[in-house]
């Protein structure tokens, strides 16, 4: 497979497209479902296409995971790097927007006392250092506006604990790094929760839950409970889709097919529970009782991207929070960012064929 996403050029000196990329978080989404179906490298590998997984690919490409600098890349990933990129000038488009509950919660050792939001208040919080790059600096951001929502359901503010920092992985993309497993436990500060350094961290995510059942750590906050979205905003809710700009002017026909691959695993999801728990094990490497605990009430039934109101409207909460917290270097237009058609001629690309294709 090439390393490369364009190859020299065509007679007018232009470059060609001859590789597409596509980079995703060990979550549940309908794009990673359509990949490892053999969907999506089924649809884009069409025209003669190869199609890559970032995080398998050469090192030198891991970064534009964040900086979203690679023409040929679809990215459904944490908004966090999403927005810092665009914030600092990135040719991206927003194309569509996913909602999946993924068991954030704040967790506590046993023996705390904390049992609930109130009993925050005046506890050591877990907070990831800040990594090289603002987009990199997920965790924090994460840990952060995660810990702020928790305790307004207590009636307190991010001045009512102190935080902790912890050094963390200031190269969470590196090629060949899976994002899962004990990753979890330096990434959010579960490590320095079970060494008594902190008192609470907050987490997200079926390695976490996994982390949380084999060190018996008890969740004191599942913010998944409470039914206002709002304050569940975060890194991953909404999740965006986004490509390159260059992408979606040359061949918005493969931004197409991408999308229409996503909403029909999406489809295909609603009927296979059994199947994604089990593709979701190999994406997370977590346990069955890993998966089964972070991703609940039938979130199988909702894997759809769109571009609804209500979600734009979450996701401009969570810019907010970012701008407010320093995470991104300047503030933008959302609305201006956003590319309407792609998931419209999706939606009816499907409606032509009358049935699903795949079996």
């Amino acid at each position: 497979m090439s390393s490369a996403t364009l190859s020299p050029s065509d007679a007018s000196g232009d470059q060609l497209l001859d590789q597409v990329w596509y980079t995703r978080c060990p979550v549940p989404t309908a794009s990673g479902l359509a990949f490892n179906l053999g969907w999506l490298t089924a649809a884009l590998g069409a025209d003669g296409l190869d199609v890559g997984i970032l995080q398998d690919g050469p090192r030198e490409l891991a970064r534009h995971h964040f900086d979203h600098q690679l023409v040929g890349l679809f990215r459904e990933g944490g908004n966090v790097p999403a927005l810092a990129a665009r914030a600092e000038g990135a040719p991206t488009r927003l194309i569509g927007l996913t909602w999946i509950d993924e068991w954030q919660s704040i967790l506590v050792r046993p023996d705390s006392g904390i049992d609930g939001p109130a009993d925050l208040k005046g506890v050591r919080f877990a907070l990831p250092a800040w990594a090289t790059t603002r987009g990199a600096s997920f965790p924090r951001a994460m840990s952060l506006h995660g810990a702020k929502s928790a305790l307004a359901h207590g009636g307190l503010t991010l001045d009512d604990v102190t935080f902790v920092e912890i050094p963390t992985n200031a190269d969470p993309g590196a090629s060949g790094v899976r994002w899962g497993g004990d990753r979890s436990n330096s990434l959010f500060g579960i490590d320095a929760l079970l060494e008594g350094r902190v008192d609470a961290v907050y987490v997200k995510g079926a390695s976490s839950a996994q982390a949380a059942l084999e060190n018996g750590l008890r969740v004191a906050v599942d913010l998944d409970a409470y039914e206002d979205k709002r304050y569940r905003v975060n890194n991953g809710t909404p999740r965006p889709i986004t490509v390159h700009e260059r992408l979606l002017v040359e061949r918005p026909d493969l931004v197409v097919k991408f999308l229409a691959e996503s909403l029909r695993a999406a489809d295909w999801a609603a009927a296979n529970l059994d199947s994604v728990r089990k593709i979701l094990q190999q994406e997370t490497w977590a346990s069955a009782e890993g998966v089964e605990t972070a991703y609940r009430n039938d979130f199988h039934l909702s894997l759809h991207p769109d571009l609804s109101e209500e979600r734009v409207a979450l996701f401009a909460r969570q810019k907010e929070f970012l701008v407010v917290h320093g995470f991104l270097a300047a503030d933008f237009d959302l609305e201006s960012w956003i590319d309407r058609g792609p998931i419209e001629a999706a939606r009816h690309l499907l409606a032509s064929e009358g049935a699903p294709r795949h079996d």
